[in-house]
């Protein structure tokens, strides 16, 4: 957990990666032991500074690989996740992991609906887990689920008290996902204010805003962002690792050391592993992320990449594709023909762009490799051929 302590010393923002715990609750979504310690080496590589490796209380293959996952000892942190009751935190301690993961309703909703009971109650139970896992000598996330429908009077009460009973930081959960980035700002401001306590955004997708929303609660002062890879998570997922770490980078300025190059790898292993097709269109590792079809963008990235690429392909493992389509120009046609090594020229090109379009039209799709050179070679083809009736 050297990573985690040194950033902690720090003071500097963290990713704290929840695949293996809000990843595997997407619907229909299960990890085997094997596909799970993958991935925690993965993300211990990739530079993720707290895995949230499972909820302990399961018991069988839960428990057993949570211990395996410590056993490694990792530069991540290790957390597990649990109720606000002792039993579950016993379980956690049992595992031997570091950090653990208090989790109980704050919303009023919540509180009548789904636990029945009382604001006090709330705080009880949650003052109680947090002095025995404190006793037990572990780091402390605090999480209010359903945060962003809590009265902030209440909230504000709930992390004060959490924080005087042990607790490291406030994880601040947007349940439902119902926030937008200009409210997030304005909320988590106002709880730092108030509390001076350390927060994760814990968002998710159900509105498209999560990324954004665990970057508006960066920009607030909160030091903690809770991602899974490729956005899974309940519904509509959680904000993804890959596009709030490139964003930091890329647009905050905010280097955190990722070895980047890793996640393309790393969001095909899970993408196969939860049986999650990883889209074409996916931000940053999705396949169209380098692939330039339009004549206008494809001339352009030819001559100077950062014209439409913010970063590098190979800074993700990915690696820029010109692709041949209705909307490819002639500049594109000679470019790609010298990956076969043949130097067309402008009338060439012109005479196949024509019948390029025209097949990719009657395909309505773009062209393989193979279809370009059979249009290439019917194209030699006429030529000899209208070559040889010309002559007397």
């Amino acid at each position: 957990m050297k990573r985690f302590q040194d950033a902690l010393i720090n003071k500097l923002p963290m990713l704290v990666d929840t695949t293996l715990r809000d990843g595997e609750q997407t619907a229909g979504v299960v990890f085997s032991n094997r596909e799970k310690l993958r991935i925690a080496k993965m993300l211990d590589n990739l530079g993720v500074h707290q895995i949230e490796a499972g909820i302990p209380v399961m018991g069988g293959d839960e428990k057993e690989v949570i211990r395996e996952i410590v056993s490694y000892k990792l530069q991540a942190s290790i957390m597990a996740w649990n109720r606000a009751n002792l039993e579950d935190i016993k379980h956690s301690v049992d595992c031997g992991v570091d950090a653990v993961a208090i989790s109980i309703s704050t919303s009023d909703i919540h509180i009548t609906h789904k636990l029945r009971t009382s604001r006090e109650w709330v705080l009880e139970n949650m003052i109680a887990a947090v002095e025995y896992a404190k006793k037990e000598g572990l780091y402390i996330s605090v999480n209010a689920e359903d945060a962003s429908r809590t009265d902030m009077d209440f909230l504000v009460r709930f992390a004060r008290e959490a924080r005087t009973a042990g607790a490291d930081r406030l994880r601040f959960c947007d349940t439902i996902g119902v926030l937008e980035p200009f409210k997030t700002h304005r909320i988590i401001t106002e709880l730092i204010e108030k509390t001076d306590m350390d927060i994760e955004m814990h968002t998710h997708n159900d509105f498209g805003m999560a990324t954004a929303n665990t970057l508006a609660g960066l920009k607030a002062g909160a030091r903690f962002m809770g991602v899974t890879v490729n956005g899974l998570g309940e519904r509509a997922g959680n904000a993804a690792l890959e596009e709030v770490a490139m964003a930091l980078k890329h647009l905050y300025d905010v280097n955190l050391g990722m070895q980047t190059k890793d996640f393309r790898n790393l969001c095909e292993y899970v993408a196969r592993a939860s049986g999650r097709q990883l889209y074409p269109s996916k931000p940053i590792v999705g396949a169209n992320t380098f692939a330039h079809e339009s004549g206008i963008h494809a001339d352009g990235v030819l001559k100077h990449p950062e014209t439409y690429e913010i970063f590098k392909p190979e800074d993700v493992g990915l690696e820029r594709q010109i692709v041949i389509g209705k909307h490819s120009g002639s500049k594109a046609i000679k470019m790609k023909f010298v990956e076969y090594g043949i130097d067309l020229s402008d009338e060439e090109a012109a005479d196949l762009l024509k019948s390029v379009r025209a097949v990719t039209v009657d395909l309505k799709r773009t062209l393989f490799d193979k279809e370009l050179m059979y249009i290439y070679e019917d194209y030699l083809y006429e030529k000899k051929i209208a070559f040889s009736s010309e002559k007397p």
